[in-house]
């Protein structure tokens, strides 16, 4: 049967839906809170998470430009993701083997870290396949929805496991019944089954990908040996020739900053949450819900005018506002908001209105990032384009990590520890001042080059 360029979208789409579930359950909202849980200091927890990620960034770093050069020679970028996707599986089902009682940092740690490179290097091929899928005119709209829609599939997961896992102070979960499939609460079962459930949601929603995604006909131009051979010295003169397009190495530069930024956010959202506000894993869902419900949205309105403006307006509104989250997030203590005491209500609702505004920007930036990525590649490179972002989105995804960890240890503050976040977004927003902007010209036609 033939597939149709609508169900090769719809494939493209579920990728995401399948994926996203490792950022929103493990990464931020209910494993990365667990972990600091387990620590009586909460600073120390933000340490050593920070610590965990960094690693894994900086081996996705190393990686994904070479493979992606491989990619682009030997073709097959499906055979790539079907590898990391067993990675995926492994890394995330391993997690249920991190009982209070029994707790190993450095077991959790390698397995989490398996499961986050692998995400974000099948990621790498997911994105380098977005050109294939429509007109210059229509990738923006594509890209916000692919976006949205992994988003939703974050949400639904994250309900799931809050209504019938993840089980609160009183033992029982969102629903006030005991965890689904006489799972322990005393032990924590119920929220250690996210990574089997993550690992399970990933096998199921990964089908109509495999199933309907295409790649064009003779991309596979050598073998894997030749490919492996000849990679390496294509990428080192790919990136010798760097300096000789300002434009996408200053893309490439600002997107690694205000990309590091936005990791950081992801990365000590949930574990600020615990450490200043006290909030439970149900409390820390209940906000990612809301974050990504806001994310799905707006990454679709923002993929809307993407095509409509070009990408890099868009990523500059998202800059700004993601700013002055950040910095209001500062202001957010146990009782006080601005300074001001609202008693113990009031941060929870600044933290949730905050939230909102989070993943508006955040859903929508990575949206039209990825989009000009597109437009400033060269065909024929396009996986090993999308490894040089790849490499600039986590070649630094230490610095928010270590600035955060820093900050925290020298002022034993949780709150000023996140602040290096700011500085990140506003050195991305200068740094974009120069990169031009594509706003297309006429339907199916090619990207108009703007200032």
């Amino acid at each position: 049967m033939a597939i149709t360029a609508r169900r090769r979208i719809w494939g493209w789409f579920f990728f995401f839906w399948a994926a996203q579930p490792y950022f929103t359950l493990l990464l931020t909202f209910i494993f990365g809170p667990y972990v600091a849980s387990l620590y009586p200091k909460g600073t120390e927890a933000q340490t050593v998470w920070g610590n965990v990620n960094t690693v894994a960034g900086l081996m996705v770093a190393l990686a994904a430009p070479f493979l992606g050069a491989v990619a682009d020679k030997a073709g097959g970028k499906l055979r790539f993701i079907a590898v990391f996707s067993l990675c995926y599986v492994a890394g995330a089902g391993a997690l249920w083997f991190s009982a209070p009682a029994s707790f190993s940092i450095w077991f959790v740690s390698a397995f989490f870290a398996l499961g986050l490179i692998a995400t974000e290097l099948a990621a790498m091929f997911a994105n380098a396949m977005l050109p294939d899928l429509g007109p210059a005119d229509r990738l923006g709209r594509i890209s916000g929805s692919g976006w949205a829609f992994g988003y939703l599939g974050g949400v639904v997961a994250l309900v799931v496991m809050l209504a019938l896992f993840v089980e609160q102070p009183n033992g029982l979960t969102l629903l006030g019944r005991a965890p689904a499939l006489g799972l322990d609460a005393a032990s924590r079962e119920g929220t250690r089954f996210v990574g089997p459930f993550v690992a399970l949601w990933y096998l199921v929603f990964i089908l109509p990908f495999f199933l309907w995604s295409r790649e064009p006909r003779g991309q596979r131009r050598a073998t894997i040996g030749r490919a492996l051979a000849g990679a390496w010295p294509e990428l080192r003169a790919t990136l010798a020739d760097l300096p000789r397009q300002p434009a996408l190495l200053r893309y490439l530069v600002a997107s690694m900053l205000y990309r590091d930024g936005l990791n950081g956010m992801f990365v000590f959202g949930g574990i600020y949450a615990t450490g200043v506000l006290g909030l439970g894993p149900v409390d820390i869902g209940i906000f990612g819900i809301i974050a990504a419900v806001s994310g799905a949205l707006f990454a679709w309105l923002g993929g809307k005018a993407d095509s409509a403006f070009g990408p890099k307006p868009v990523i500059v509104a998202c800059l700004l506002v993601l700013a002055l989250a950040a910095a209001a997030l500062l202001s957010v203590t146990g009782r006080t908001v601005l300074g001001m005491d609202f008693g113990p209500a009031g941060p929870r609702i600044a933290f949730d209105l905050i939230g909102v505004v989070i993943g508006a920007g955040a859903g929508t930036v990575q949206a039209a990032s990825r989009t000009l990525m597109v437009h400033l590649s060269e065909p024929g490179k396009m996986t090993e384009s999308f490894g040089l972002y790849q490499l600039a989105g986590n070649a630094t995804t230490f610095i928010a990590p270590f600035l955060v960890s820093v900050a925290t240890a020298a002022s034993g503050s949780q709150q000023i520890g996140i602040a290096p976040i700011i500085g990140l977004f506003l050195l991305g927003l200068w740094l974009l001042r120069g990169v031009p902007n594509f706003r297309p010209a006429t339907p199916g036609g090619l990207a108009q080059v703007t200032r």
